[in-house]
């Protein structure tokens, strides 16, 4: 157990013992629940003390305009934040007179419980009041999976010594003041009250609030409602209502033995189309059909889908059992960000908080996607469908920029760009490669082909567009795209950029393909032959730099001759880069924030031989700073591939543990679910060498002295292949994605282990030595960059 391992270690869930007030904002975000469409964080029950509070809802913001000394003719025009809505989580304690308030009295015993497997937050406390009065207090959250609109609290409190009165306040809040504005652009925009009331009412035990958004016109009703369970006696109940404001309270003598329990049922649901009526017939209605399930009930159904869920996308590492708690951690947040989100962008941080405004990135696609594909390939299906519901406004934006085609954006909730910083941004283009490529990969993975008529192939013949046109061919015939920023976001506005002119080649590639695929679909598009063809040329015709002294690929054509950052002279407190030093003296220098030429490495590996990979990833490991929470990942993947096994394994980790123990700094501000999807990424794709490209599924595993197997699912076609890695052996079966199903109708599936073909069937598990790796000389870090040696047990 390490200085930062705050709790007992359990496999199947977090555990806090006591109550680490310095740590408080970060345990929100880990404690946050979520479904997808509705996140509650991991607020204590009272509300305070706390270090931000948060009640979200996917793809519901509000706008602010941004703000430039000297505005330029395409510049995004609004802001999009998610904000904190009414929120519901509240039941505060009056003992006697008292407040139950962990700052006063004594806090006697203070545990909380996330558990993996129940999908249920847990809190035990005993308190004495300054009086002398104690009282014991249990409480159980959970966020449905299987209700997308519903989350339910159970909140039991008991005398422990002698008769206690007690009352509790159940609220339901909207317009929390929301924390001071801050100058890290990777927090949200602070915007003050944005709701504003149109309906409050309620009876009996329950209450309803519908609110609407200043600037961005969306409405909200949020509503509660409660179910007292106590064997004796009636407690009082009082009811009052205003605008932002609903409580119930509850007062009743307890007496040692005899607990006062009540379940609070809450829902939310919101909309751009629909009336405040008519949404609040929905609270109405889902808060009937909670109560109806009961505490029990739900917790039942949230069980039930969590088994089914573990029983096919379980990860296993055995031999450190610290990193397989937090590998289930990530799979688990994985799931709570995309679970229900459907028709809703998931966010770089999910519902977990306010970091980066709630805003999507290209992270949903590079991070996020790969890992579900091959574990929850539905949840792929439901992100690929938001994008190509904002195709219209991609549409625009590339009209805008005078480009055909669609440019996705950079950064949004709605489907606009709301980057207000457009050399990083605006010009990263690359986003519109990784969505055509989740395309690829999901149809792919599912054989979905009523998908990729309805859906995919518009998806991928307007961002083959966008390439025709931003590119153009050079006096040497070569393709060239100009004036773009690639991944690493401390290097902007460059000519061909490796990473983006590869991954424009793949989509150019896969758009021509579908397109003779689907020649019906394509002419409705106005695809012609003369266009497919415009498009294999270009690919065919990609320019890729490399410098032949040095033997590797610069990440964009110039990059090499640019100064090296002074590392050896900058202090370790200056990290990250971006907020102690101007992005002019970062562009011109020699300096990576994130994996750029090494993320190309991983999705094209097929262009690259293994010396230029072996070369590659050295030169730029003395280069990359981890300065974003996406490095370590992608940095485990090429480095296991290259045969630094067990740097690999301290890369994932670090990228594992990066918000358990808050090794940003940041978790407070949400949970950073791109890098747990590269974490999960990393167990796949490194240790496992899995690789989906060229259709075939291919696997070059590895494993890392101190861990004795790895074992993880690969769900395709409707089958599952499970994967374990062992010292000198992997084994490869051929099963059905439900445990006990019929394996009778299981088609073959062919596999490539290392170079030699294998015929997977039922049954027959295969076997196959691993490949002895006689590891390149290690690479050296950037001074004081170098990741703790998780491989020689050494605590991060």
């Amino acid at each position: 157990m390490t200085d930062h391992q705050h709790s007992l270690l359990e496999p199947w869930g977090i555990q806090e013992h006591g109550l680490d007030l310095d740590r408080l904002p970060a345990m929100e975000s880990i404690f946050a629940l979520s479904n997808g469409h509705l996140g509650l964080r991991g607020n204590l029950d009272e509300g305070e003390p706390r270090g931000q509070s948060g009640t979200y809802l996917g793809g519901f913001h509000e706008l602010y305009p941004l703000s430039y000394g000297e505005r330029g003719f395409g510049f995004a025009e609004d802001g999009q934040s998610i904000i904190n809505v009414t929120d519901g989580k509240l039941i505060r304690l009056l003992v006697e007179d008292e407040p139950f308030d962990v700052h006063r009295g004594w806090l006697q015993q203070h545990d909380r419980f996330l558990d993996f497997r129940t999908g249920i937050l847990e809190r035990n406390v005993t308190w004495r009041s300054q009086a002398g009065r104690s009282v014991r207090v249990k409480s159980r959250r959970l966020v449905s999976f299987t209700q997308r609109s519903v989350a339910a609290i159970e909140y039991e409190v008991e005398a422990v010594d002698e008769d206690v009165r007690i009352a509790l306040q159940s609220n339901l809040l909207a317009n929390q003041v929301q924390e001071a504005e801050t100058m890290d652009p990777r927090k949200a925009a602070a915007l003050g009250t944005v709701l504003e009331s149109e309906l409050h009412t309620g009876h009996d035990l329950r209450v309803v609030l519908g609110h609407r958004t200043r600037r961005s016109g969306l409405a909200l009703a949020a509503g509660m409602d409660h179910v007292i369970d106590r064997t004796y006696g009636t407690p009082k109940t009082l009811l009052q209502i205003d605008e932002d404001l609903g409580r119930v309270t509850i007062s009743a003598l307890l007496k040692p033995g005899e607990p006062l329990r009540i379940v609070k049922f809450l829902a939310y649901h919101w909309s751009g189309r629909q009336s405040m009526d008519w949404l609040r017939d929905q609270v109405d209605a889902s808060l009937e059909n909670a109560i109806g399930a009961g505490f029990a009930g739900l917790a039942a159904a949230q069980r039930d889908y969590l088994d089914r869920y573990w029983r096919v996308a379980d990860f296993q590492i055995d031999g450190d059992p610290e990193l397989q708690q937090a590998i289930r951690f990530a799979k688990y947040q994985l799931l709570q960000a995309s679970a229900r989100a459907e028709t809703r962008a998931v966010g770089a941080k999910g519902l977990t908080g306010t970091g980066y405004d709630g805003h999507a990135f290209w992270d949903t696609e590079s991070f996020m996607l790969p890992p579900l594909t091959y574990t929850k390939p539905a949840l792929v299906r439901d992100q690929l469908m938001w994008r190509a519901a904002t195709l219209r406004q991609a549409r625009d934006r590339a009209a805008q920029l005078g480009l055909r085609g669609a440019a996705f954006p950079w950064r949004t909730i709605h489907g606009e760009e709301c980057s207000g910083y457009w050399p990083a941004g605006i010009a990263a283009f690359h986003v519109n490669a990784s969505i055509a490529h989740a395309v690829q990969r999901y149809v792919f993975a599912t054989g979905d082909v009523a998908f990729e008529r309805a859906h995919g192939l518009e998806l991928l013949v307007e961002t083959a567009r966008l390439w025709s046109s931003l590119g153009h061919h050079g006096t040497d015939g070569e393709f060239r795209i100009d004036g773009v920023t690639g991944p690493d976001e401390y290097t902007a506005i460059v000519n061909n950029n490796v990473y983006t002119n590869l991954m424009a080649q793949l989509n150019l590639t896969a758009a021509a393909d579908a397109a003779e695929a689907h020649l019906d679909v394509s002419h409705s598009l106005g695809v012609n032959p003369e266009e497919v063809a415009s498009w294999r040329v270009a690919a065919a015709m990609m320019h890729v730099p490399f410098d032949e002294r040095l033997g590797i690929h610069p990440q964009d054509q110039d990059f090499l001759l640019q100064e090296r950052w002074d590392f050896e002279g900058t202090d370790q407190e200056r990290y990250p880069l971006l907020l102690h030093f101007p992005y002019f003296q970062l562009y011109r220098k020699q300096v990576v924030k994130q994996p750029d030429l090494v993320m190309a490495l991983f999705v094209r590996g097929d262009v690259f031989t293994a010396e230029e990979k072996e070369q590659n990833f050295a030169y730029y490991e003395g280069l990359t700073v981890r300065d974003s929470s996406l490095s370590a990942g992608v940095q485990s993947i090429v480095a296991a591939e290259v045969g630094h096994v067990d740097l690999a394994y301290d890369y994932l980790a670090e990228g594992a543990f990066t918000d358990l123990h808050d090794l940003k700094g940041d978790a407070a501000e949400g949970l950073h679910i791109a890098s747990l999807g590269g974490v999960l990424g990393a167990v796949m794709f490194g240790l496992g060498g899995f690789r989906d490209i060229g259709g075939r599924l291919a696997f070059r595993p590895r494993i890392p002295d101190g861990l004795t197997r790895v074992a993880f699912p690969v769900i395709f076609r409707g089958q599952r292949i499970r994967v374990v890695i062992e010292p000198g052996r992997a084994t490869y079966s051929l099963t059905s994605v439900e445990d006990g199903g019929d394996e009778s109708g299981l088609t073959p599936v062919t596999i490539v282990h290392e170079d030699e073909e294998l015929e997977l069937v039922a049954g027959v598990p295969v076997v196959r030595p691993l490949v002895h790796l006689d590891p390149p000389i290690l690479p050296v870090q950037p001074a004081g960059r170098t990741p703790h040696r998780r491989s020689h047990r050494q605590p991060l």
